[in-house]
């Protein structure tokens, strides 16, 4: 893709009004030791695979990441009625599968109380992993990935562990370690339904031998419960995930009044780094957006967590218009590539850890370029 002088400037801009926040490499040499990752360059986290051109969380998108590069494969697991953990963005499954075709399955559809909210389709907790298993991803945003709808109902709903083994094939075939990076799903609901996801999650990993904390693993959640649960339980690296807006829900749920954003500050990162290794970062906690969608000056979010020691990973680089700040937009069509190089190069240049990316090829390609500018 070729670059404009307008988000070259953008990018260099920014990058400068972020001179007065230092790079981990800056501000703390043992530090960056300590959190060397993938040869101590930024890694590349194929987002539910390589979601950009595939149907996410499908063998096919996890393979393709892989073949593009990408250092960790990222499954979000939610559980079957018979506890098997599997990879969907949600336990509500009519937007990723084609279960609503399915009239032995009509009378199953639901609505259900998920972290607050009424929400009414399919869910993976009235399934067995024989019946899921009848059943056909398809691409969860058809209007936006026209392409990736030419792959619908060609492919199952994985289990963990078939992702796990798919990251070992891989690996060998291509000579390096591939790592996974599980999310757990709304996991205060699946406890409160006798379905809690931690216990399975660490059998998987013990029995794949990924349990040590030199295993290519991370757990991520949105929630802090079960990361403090799961740092008693197993040694691999947590990442607690941070939105830009509202707050976990086992904190609504105890009445614990804190926001993502609060965490977000020193000494909610403090309190993080007591049972993490490293935060997943909402994107605009490290550059935010005005109303407009353009860029403002970056925080200090990632100098703040590296001085606690934790890593930082940012999500999600998309590569179309309408998921880019309005900077690095080319043209006016919202489902057309902008200048996701130029995004990467801004928040790489802020000293990011890694990169949760629907799109590995370019982000590859991106840190490649960095390294040898």
């Amino acid at each position: 893709m070729r670059r404009t002088l307008s988000t070259l400037g953008v990018a260099s801009a920014l990058l400068a009004a972020a001179v007065a926040v230092p790079t981990m490499a800056a501000a703390d040499p043992v530090a960056r030791a300590d959190h060397a990752r993938a040869n101590d360059r930024p890694i590349v986290i194929g987002h539910r695979g390589a979601s950009g051109y595939r149907p996410e969380h499908t063998l096919e998108a996890y393979r393709l990441a892989i073949r593009m590069g990408a250092d960790y494969i990222e499954p979000d697991l939610v559980s079957t009625s018979d506890g098997v953990l599997v990879a969907r963005h949600e336990n509500e499954i009519s937007g990723t599968t084609d279960v609503a075709a399915h009239p032995e399955f009509a009378a199953r559809k639901a609505t259900k109380t998920i972290d607050g909210v009424a929400v009414t389709g399919w869910f993976t907790e009235d399934f067995t992993l024989t019946e899921l298993k009848t059943l056909r991803a398809k691409e969860r945003l058809p209007q936006v990935r026209v392409a990736n709808t030419a792959f619908d109902g060609r492919f199952e709903v994985p289990t963990l562990q078939e992702v796990i083994d798919l990251a070992r094939t891989e690996g060998r075939a291509r000579g390096r370690t591939i790592g996974i990076y599980p999310e757990t799903k709304h996991p205060s609901y699946f406890a409160s339904i006798g379905l809690a996801l931690e216990e399975p999650l660490v059998r998987v990993l013990r029995q794949n031998k990924l349990s040590s904390r030199k295993a290519p693993v991370f757990i991520q959640s949105f929630e802090t419960a079960n990361l403090r649960k799961l740092n008693l339980m197993i040694d691999v690296n947590l990442a607690q995930l941070l939105d830009a807006t509202g707050r976990p829900y086992d904190f609504t749920v105890a009445g614990d009044t804190r926001t993502y954003q609060d965490l977000a500050q020193p000494a909610g990162l403090k309190w993080i780094a007591a049972y993490a290794d490293g935060i997943g970062a909402n994107k605009n906690l490290i550059v935010p957006r005005d109303a407009s969608g353009a860029l403002l000056a970056p925080t200090n979010v990632v100098r703040d967590a590296h001085r606690e020691r934790l890593l930082v990973h940012s999500w999600t680089f998309r590569a179309e218009n309408q998921f880019l700040p309005v900077d690095f937009r080319i043209g006016t069509d919202p489902n057309a590539r902008g200048d996701i190089t130029a995004e990467y190069e801004l928040f790489l240049g802020l000293g990011l850890d890694g990169v949760f990316t629907d799109h590995p090829d370019t982000a590859v390609a991106a840190r490649a370029g960095l390294a040898t500018s």
